[in-house]
């Protein structure tokens, strides 16, 4: 595409044209940028591949050959503020290194020595920016009249900041415009800077309403992922597992991704044996939980900090998780329980940490599997003290003896259930990821199902509501394992209701406020 491409089309002020662009007066710079170091054109499509190992720590170099700490000094000298700074450098270091934000964010906010106003604006801005992403992208290359794959990802980061400033925040316009442009000239891209302010300048001349009419699909479940910040195969799949018409129903399903975009509340487990679940309510100052009678929602503050949680009595654990876990020990079996436990997908270990303290009271004993050594580890850490043998073995054929009363299999998924506690997650999973998983999936169950005894139960999980890794696996599973049978997981939940029309459950962040979990219970028939 010609470099000029994006400054020949000009839309009359306030338009809404299919053909917007910025003001050519705005733009000036931008022809010949091509061979500029600080180009807004992107000639490698390989870049930043091979840093996987940095993605947790959002890399060691940004483009240019800045340091984190020599980009920072750069932009402090353009005058931009710690808050924003901090902010570019999440969606920079997400899209560059695929960093997790929930990872990288809060590092960076203490390096920086943020806290307060500025740590909760610098907040707002890397997760609101994040979260909408794919609505922010349509909209700037609509602004800008030239695809994306023609802006560097430096200066595409920029224009979403400013953009999410202006359409989504009570940011002046002329602090959202200025503060970008500074961003620009301070990480190198001096020539870019007509080019950011003119694109800015024309997003800020209508509304979010306009926009999202303008950039977006005008219908269906297409319009309505659009104006939630989801991509459409995720509103699809959410629609599918709700039991909704994919063209209908759209009240729940707004509700249900809108969820998605919402803080968690911060879910404590108090051990079972250790601790009660009123004790811990009472020394953290947080409120019993509603469904799991282990469960404290924690208020506020650090949880790192809460005694309990430093001495190993309780944990971070959503409540889903707390009641799957649950499920598990209080499923019937035929026969007598000997006491054989097993976590077939134990990594990092929060649901073996707790069925590990129920088995304790119990006298039984959890094997916990785990083919990753630093997830191990983990687990090791998780469950110390308590009745855990871990293994590093790959569940499929983890080379154990078979004969166990109860087998958690906690698979691995695509992770739609827990959107909101990563908010760039929506835009970098990709549907196409699904189908290897059901196939490991798939293959879990059938472990499992040589491994547990006659008359034993396997709970089979997921952090997921796609149909296509809950009840299609479980339903595959059954026709191919005629020695299955399954039981009705749902008063396992109780009191939690609204868990589905199945055997099986769905819970969801805006009907119980958990993250999005599935659960089935299969017992192998008992022979004799």
């Amino acid at each position: 595409m010609s470099n000029s491409g994006g400054f020949r089309s000009r839309a009359k002020k306030g338009s809404r044209s299919t053909k917007r662009g910025a003001d050519r007066g705005e733009q000036r710079g931008g022809r010949g940028e091509r061979r500029e170091r600080g180009s807004v054109i992107s000639h490698s499509r390989d870049a930043g591949r091979g840093r996987e190992h940095q993605r947790r720590r959002g890399g060691q170099q940004t483009s240019g050959g800045l340091s984190p700490r020599q980009q920072v000094k750069s932009l402090r000298d353009n005058e931009v503020d710690l808050a924003r700074i901090v902010a570019l450098q999440t969606l920079m270091a997400v899209r560059r290194d695929q960093a997790y934000a929930n990872l990288l964010l809060p590092n960076l906010l203490r390096e920086q020595k943020l806290s307060g106003r500025d740590a909760a604006f610098a907040t707002e801005l890397a997760y609101g920016s994040l979260r909408a992403r794919g609505v922010l992208d349509a909209i700037v290359s609509r602004a800008a009249a030239r695809p994306l794959k023609d802006i560097t990802p430096e200066l595409l980061a920029v224009l979403e900041l400013g953009t999410y400033q202006l359409l989504y925040t009570r940011v002046e316009p002329h602090a959202a415009i200025d503060t970008s442009v500074r961003m620009a000239r301070g990480l190198g891209h001096e020539r870019a800077t007509g080019f950011i302010n003119g694109t800015l300048r024309t997003i800020s001349r209508s509304s979010l309403e306009q926009w999202l009419d303008d950039a977006g699909p005008n219908m269906g479940i297409a319009r309505t992922a659009f104006r939630a910040q989801h991509p459409t195969w995720i509103a699809r799949s959410f629609a599918a597992a709700l039991g909704l018409d994919a063209e209908g129903q759209a009240t729940e399903l707004e509700e249900a991704l809108a969820a998605n975009s919402e803080r968690p509340t911060v879910h404590l487990v108090a051990k079972p044996g250790l601790m009660s679940a009123e004790e811990l309510a009472l020394i953290s100052g947080g409120e019993e939980g509603a469904y799991s009678p282990y469960a404290v929602y924690l208020p506020g503050g650090d949880p790192a900090e809460c005694p309990p949680v430093q001495e190993k009595l309780a944990a971070v654990q959503d409540e889903g998780s707390q009641l799957i876990g649950r499920a598990l020990t209080e499923a019937p079996l035929l026969g007598e329980d000997s006491g054989r436990w097993l976590d077939l997908c134990a990594g990092p270990g929060g649901k073996a940490a707790l069925i590990a303290a129920i088995a304790g009271i119990d006298g039984a004993a959890v094997d916990a599997v785990e083919p990753t050594p630093h997830r191990a580890k983990l687990v090791r850490t998780a469950t110390e003290g308590l009745p855990v043998t871990v293994h590093e073995a790959d569940g499929r054929s983890p080379g154990l003896r078979s004969g166990y009363d109860r087998i958690l299999v906690d698979a691995p998924c695509s992770g739609l259930g827990s959107l909101r506690r990563r908010p760039e997650a929506r835009w970098t999973k990709s549907e196409s990821d699904i189908a290897e998983l059901t196939a490991l999936q798939s293959e879990l169950l059938d472990s499992a199902a040589h491994l547990v005894r006659d008359g034993g139960v396997i709970l089979y999980s997921t952090c997921s509501p796609d149909l296509r890794e809950t009840r299609e696996i479980v339903d595959k599973t059954l026709r191919e394992h005629p020695e299955l049978e399954e039981l009705d997981v749902r008063p396992l939940l109780a009191p939690m209701e609204q868990v589905g029309e199945y055997l099986s459950a769905h819970m969801w962040p805006h009907r119980h406020g958990t993250d999005a979990m599935f659960c089935a219970v299969l017992r192998k028939k008992s022979v004799s």
